[in-house]
């Protein structure tokens, strides 16, 4: 096939067949179409765009370039959460219990964090023992078997074109484009075999997609594409303009996950994990509807079969609770941001970007692939939006490993709080569902 003419097509506003998409994915993935040539063909469909039918299409092929589980053989409904991901976002820790717990089978890979957004492999990482890298093998026998969830890193085996394409987009300029986010995100939970997805696309200034607009955009791409493509599958647009819960930082979102799953984390924790867990039991025929659904996720939480099947599962993948317990006791140096105003007041707004910021100076994050992270590092917000405030209390802690790293990250933490006389109107979570 003639890949400068199919590039061309592109970039003039054409429709590419699935068959020429096929062999354009074929070809780069085993070598055969240069980088330069599929970097044009990326900035074509940035600019262009492309129809439901070529991103189904595109999705499709990557998923087919390498291994794709089938679990034809289990007795579960296969089902999957994907969050696009936000400060704070500790979701899956939750989520994906919850669904294991009420009768699921959860087979999820994840990523590390790059950027101001956290991982859920690094969050889980800093679990002693635990394991994100893990083969396919052991993939299907913990899906399969108890603990029936596995939560893992995407392996060479898996979407190698996504690999390929997703690391050329990222220098390239053209990550932010929706057909391509969407093949990208739809071909990985393809090829792990769920015939259930459930998407959170965060919206906000803490979240990658900052517009409502752009949002609904992406969550209706998404759902589309995966129908197209024989799956079931729901999205909720849900808010990132302040951080969700009170913990940003790896080990600290895992300390507020376990919290929830024990019947005591934050309130939009629990309320949006219950909410997105509840969809994928309705689409799985678990539960015969949404509310039944939500109520069968918050007994699990108040029984405690939730934090069972964490547990569980993060043994099943060598994590240590009892040694990450032991070592969230240890103290590591720390800062307490306080308020300096003269009156009582209310906490306004917290800049989710800011505080994400703050955290990645402190050691939570990384810029770059391969760059080190301080699992201990973070911030906890004390006050949160509404919240009345007086004069010395504190408003957040910030933590980190190297202390010389606390004076410069608090400043960036205190310019992320505003304040009202009065509260303001509370922020509804849920923008709008797919």
């Amino acid at each position: 096939m003639d890949f400068k003419t199919l590039i061309e097509k592109k970039r003039d506003g054409g429709e590419l067949s699935a068959a020429e998409i096929d062999a354009l994915v074929k070809a780069y993935t085993a070598g055969a179409v240069a980088d330069c040539q599929m970097s044009a063909f990326a900035m074509a469909v940035c600019c262009r765009g492309m129809s439901a039918a070529e991103t189904a299409a595109l999705t499709d092929s990557m998923r087919s370039s390498g291994a794709v589980f089938d679990w034809s053989g289990c007795v579960r409904p296969v089902a999957d959460k994907h969050s696009t991901g936000g400060v704070g976002d500790k979701l899956s820790l939750a989520i994906q219990p919850i669904a294991a717990a009420a009768g699921l089978a959860v087979p999820s890979l994840a990523g590390r964090g790059l950027g101001h957004t956290g991982g859920t492999i690094d969050k889980l990482e800093s679990i002693p023992g635990f394991r994100a890298d893990i083969p396919p093998e052991t993939l299907r026998r913990l899906v399969l078997g108890p603990p029936h969830l596995c939560i893992c890193a995407q392996t060479p085996e898996i979407c190698p074109a996504d690999r390929k394409l997703y690391a050329l987009r990222d220098v390239t300029g053209t990550v932010a484009s929706i057909p391509l986010i969407t093949a990208s995100i739809l071909s990985k939970k393809l090829a792990e075999g769920s015939q259930t997805l459930v998407f959170d696309v965060k919206c906000g200034r803490g979240a990658f997609m900052k517009t409502r607009e752009d949002a609904c955009a992406l969550a209706e791409s998404l759902v589309s594409g995966a129908k197209r493509l024989g799956r079931k599958a729901s999205a909720l647009v849900t808010a990132m303009d302040i951080p969700l819960g009170r913990a940003v930082g790896n080990s600290l979102e895992v300390e507020e996950a376990i919290e929830t799953l024990s019947g005591s984390g934050p309130e939009d924790v629990r309320s949006l994990s219950v909410e997105l867990a509840a969809r994928m039991l309705f689409l799985s025929g678990i539960s015969p509807d949404l509310e039944t659904a939500k109520e069968k996720c918050a007994a699990l939480i108040d029984d405690g079969s939730a934090l069972e099947s964490f547990r569980a599962f993060v043994a099943a993948q060598g994590g240590d609770l009892d040694a990450f317990a032991a070592e969230c006791r240890r103290e590591v140096p720390s800062t307490e941001i306080r308020f300096t105003g003269g009156t009582q007041c209310h906490v306004a707004d917290v800049d989710a970007l800011k505080i994400a910021e703050a955290a990645g100076a402190l050691g939570a994050g990384r810029f770059a692939p391969g760059d080190g992270i301080d699992c201990r590092a973070g911030v906890v917000l004390d006050k949160k939006p509404g919240e009345s405030v007086s004069p010395g209390e504190t408003l957040a802690r910030a933590f980190s490993s190297d202390g010389s790293r606390l004076a410069a990250a608090a400043e960036t933490v205190a310019s992320a709080f505003s304040f009202s006389e009065k509260p303001p109107v509370p922020q509804n979570l849920a923008i709008a569902s797919f």
